[in-house]
């Protein structure tokens, strides 16, 4: 009798552990800017990471998601701040988001020293990509120079020979600027560095780059400062004048207000809205039909896949986020249908992906980014043989 009790009781908790492992919350922190003049990127980017959780049920490897969605108000001590409370008092299982590199970089130590897993959906500084690269942190976006070095081959393309530089003075201006200058074969003649993020006025900026009077014009300018310098080149007479190159500066949430201003100033990027991939097409439409008047961006693309990565590392750990290595190992497969098509990590974490030339074009009443050309196929960002990780 004895014996069969305790075999019925062996077998009791046997077929009530999965039930108790399934009461297991898989627990995100997502930070980014959802306060003051930039939040439209960060409302974005979380619109876009929460289609990502309605299309897997709100699940992942069967398992419930709580996401607390934290703002760094666009300054990097509070993005600090909120990265601590995320790792100490919420104990999340992954953090994902941050928009600003200078954000990012405040707050990567207390990520690495917790052995917290990171999956930065948007910035991209050089010094993550090389030797600040960590087993636990990825990134479903790019490494800053990239996509100003694909702006720099297509400018080679093009037969300019000479271009002028402006940029915000901040860690992710200076690797633009950098990018640039890494492909482009002709001369740099001049560049400046603006204060980033209270400056709007680049007309002084502006008028050095006129007097130079180079081939063309980069800018890297993300956000309502991408609207501002559109508006001031047409008004400093340079549209008809200079041809203008730009990375970041036009997209899905500035053309509403860029317009006509954007029409004829190509850029690069490594996802467009018309991408012919299965996945991206169901992100697009179910995205404009959840939020009625907009569309998605990059930033928004880019924050869908990192939620369909970590879903796809939890679903292949069955939900066993204590074993780090198996989720790194699972993080690094990247077995999920990405909206750029085909996604797979180099050693560092960071993307190896095309770069497509990206233009406006007027649709009736309506702006809208098409893709024209393939820049590069496959690129690596140059800082991963700086990675120790092999």
């Amino acid at each position: 009798m004895r014996k069969a009790i305790l075999a019925a009781s062996a077998a009791l908790l046997l077929a009530a552990s999965p039930a108790m492992a399934q009461q297991k919350t898989i627990k995100i922190g997502f930070i980014s800017t959802f306060s003051g003049p930039v939040a439209v990127i960060g409302e974005d980017m979380r619109n876009s990471f929460e289609l990502a959780l309605d299309h897997m049920g709100r699940k992942m490897g069967g398992l419930p998601v709580e996401v607390i969605y934290e703002d760094d108000g666009f300054k990097p001590e509070v993005g600090k701040q909120k990265t601590e409370k995320l790792i100490e008092s919420d104990k999340v299982d992954f953090i994902s988001g941050y928009i600003w590199s200078n954000v990012l970089l405040a707050s990567l130590k207390p990520v690495v020293d917790s052995k917290t897993f990171l999956v930065i959906a948007n910035a991209g500084p050089s010094q993550i990509a090389g030797e600040l690269c960590s087993p636990t942190v990825f990134s479903t976006s790019w490494q800053n120079d990239q996509t100003p070095q694909a702006v720099g081959l297509y400018m080679n393309q093009k037969g300019v020979k000479s271009v002028f530089l402006i940029g915000p003075n901040y860690a992710a201006g200076k690797d633009m600027l950098a990018g640039v200058a890494a492909t482009f074969k002709g001369k740099v003649i001049g560049q400046e560095l603006t204060t980033w993020p209270a400056q709007l006025d680049f007309s002084a900026e502006l008028a050095k780059a006129k007097a130079a009077n180079p081939d063309a014009i980069f800018v890297f300018y993300p956000g309502r400062a991408g609207v501002q310098v559109l508006t001031q080149y047409a008004q400093a007479g340079l549209k008809d004048k200079i041809p203008l190159y730009t990375a970041f500066t036009i997209d899905e949430l500035s053309l509403p207000l860029q317009k006509e201003l954007a029409l004829g100033v190509p850029g690069a990027q490594e996802w467009v809205n018309d991408l012919p991939n299965e996945a991206n097409k169901k992100f697009v439409a179910d995205y404009i039909k959840k939020y009625p008047g907009k569309k998605p961006s990059f930033y928004g693309a880019q924050s869908y896949d990192a939620a369909n990565l970590i879903a796809s590392a939890v679903a292949a750990t069955k939900g066993n986020m204590s074993d780090k290595v198996a989720v790194q190992k699972a993080l690094e497969k990247a077995n999920f249908k990405s909206v750029r098509g085909n996604f797979r990590f180099g050693n560092n974490h960071v993307p190896i992906q095309n770069f497509y030339l990206q233009d406006v074009v007027k649709k009736g009443d309506d702006y809208v980014l098409k893709t024209v050309a393939t820049i590069v196929k496959d690129d690596q960002d140059r800082f991963h043989d700086k990675c120790p990780m092999k």
